[in-house]
């Protein structure tokens, strides 16, 4: 029997509508076995987290004086988790005609010296987070800029939002301009500074975050696995084979290692809390390496493909011998979108440029429950199971005339038919078919359309 729900406070709520989010990884089991999809589902929010997730037929009755958000039609799925992406390369998205190497020149650092100011760090950061919120992303893992002062506006702007961010100081010590560079123990003490400010404060989390093993001597990428060492639940963010030329780069830089990979494994900063963006050069052993040490990759395809990087191996990465967890990373400026909808989109035809599919369902799931798992969250975000924080987005299937064109009538009751309904809104949608964001609970952005 279902127990009714005590007298509801201010904040709580349930919200109506098809729910649809994951129980498991459909990559490894059937998608019946892996989707849970409710046509008239209730999700009942108390204290900004899940309390109850069912039929509306079965929960409505519990409510008692509760009120309910009504998005009959509407598909509601956990936050989209953005798991690799910049906030002080948002101005410079779009920056034409170069590879990584001389994009990073031209473009990138002159960009980011900028966000020593604190003012225009802080009007940036309050614009990329509107802008994730638009697109429904509710959980980001960010580069900051090398400037401890860019770290500090970005958290107080999370902080502001209450949103579960992750973020960090960029560490570079070399092959960079001057203005840009920082030292091993610089880059060793300002990073601990921010770790004690803002690591675990609300729902931030910190990131230790050497740019790449280029910009890195041997002594700083080894003061980055000291931060690790000293505090274990950060994270350690940084790029990894992305380019041809820039792989061939670091084989000279470090002669004394094994590859890409095996500098960050030397130097001890390749552990299971680990994110390593792109991925799209490295060999078979370095996928199986990664699978052994619970390491995770952020698949990037709209930069992969605006910057000429190539074409991620998402069967490899997802191979059942030697499974690596993987979310989806939108990587602005090099991305085109801060939309995980246009992300999927290029994911699917990087996937069929490769001979392969990716399924509409494997593509949300890459966007939700395995960006949670990518970054060790799963017991916290990603999917509606009870006790989850309560940060969700509802999707319109109508949402541009094409979509209505599309999908003329109402949501689907089977999987089958859902898939295909979103499928379209992962090839077709955009923010526009964000019709609200939801943070522990409460609506952080609601579509102007609606």
């Amino acid at each position: 029997m279902i127990q009714a729900f005590p007298p509801s406070s201010p904040a709580d709520q349930a919200i109506r509508g098809a729910l649809l989010d994951f129980v498991d990884d459909p990559f490894y089991v059937p998608q019946d076995q892996a989707v849970r999809y409710i046509p008239d589902g209730l999700l009942v929010i108390r204290e900004g987290h899940v309390a109850a997730v069912g039929a509306y037929a079965d929960l409505s009755p519990t409510l008692g004086d509760m009120p309910v958000a009504d998005y009959t039609g509407q598909l509601i799925t956990p936050g989209f988790i953005d798991t690799h992406i910049h906030y002080p390369q948002t101005g410079m998205m779009a920056a034409y005609g170069e590879q990584l190497l001389e994009w990073l020149e031209r473009y990138t650092f002159p960009t980011e010296r900028q966000f020593k100011d604190p003012t225009h760090a802080r009007q940036v950061a309050d614009f990329f987070l509107a802008e994730l919120l638009k697109n429904g992303t509710t959980t980001a893992l960010v580069f900051a800029a090398v400037f401890p002062e860019s770290v500090d506006a970005f958290f107080e702007a999370a902080a502001a939002r209450n949103l579960r961010m992750i973020s960090g100081k960029v560490m570079m010590d070399r092959n960079a301009p001057d203005y840009l560079c920082d030292t091993a123990q610089s880059s060793y003490e300002q990073s601990r500074a921010l770790i004690q400010k803002w690591h675990g404060q609300g729902r931030l989390l910190y990131a230790v975050t050497p740019r790449f093993a280029a910009t890195s001597s041997e002594a700083q990428l080894k003061a980055a696995a000291r931060l690790l060492d000293e505090f274990p639940d950060l994270y350690l963010h940084t790029h990894l084979s992305e380019n041809v030329n820039e792989v061939a780069w670091i084989q000279d830089l470090f002669p004394q290692y094994q590859g890409y990979l095996d500098v960050y494994d030397q130097t001890g900063l390749v552990r299971q809390r680990s994110v390593f963006a792109h991925g799209v050069q490295l060999s078979d052993q370095e996928f199986q390496r990664l699978s052994q040490a619970k390491a995770a990759l952020s698949f990037c395809p709209t930069s992969n493909l605006f910057l000429g990087s190539g074409l991620f191996r998402i069967e490899q990465a997802k191979n059942k011998a030697h499974p690596v967890k993987v979310g989806l990373g939108t990587d602005v400026g090099a991305g085109t979108s801060f939309s995980l909808l246009q992300t999927a989109n290029e994911a699917y035809k990087v996937a069929q440029l490769r001979g392969q599919k990716l399924s509409a369902f494997k593509a949300l799931f890459l966007a939700t429950l395995g960006g949670a798992k990518a970054l060790c969250l799963e017991d916290k975000i990603g999917n509606f199971d009870p006790g989850k924080e309560a940060d969700f987005i509802v999707l319109n299937p109508q949402a541009t005339p094409l979509l209505a064109l599309r999908n003329p009538t109402g949501l689907a009751h089977r999987l089958e038919g859902v898939a295909e309904q979103l499928f379209s809104l992962l090839i077709m949608g955009d923010d526009r078919a964000v019709q609200a964001t939801y943070i522990m609970g409460e609506l952080a952005y609601s579509s102007p359309s609606t």
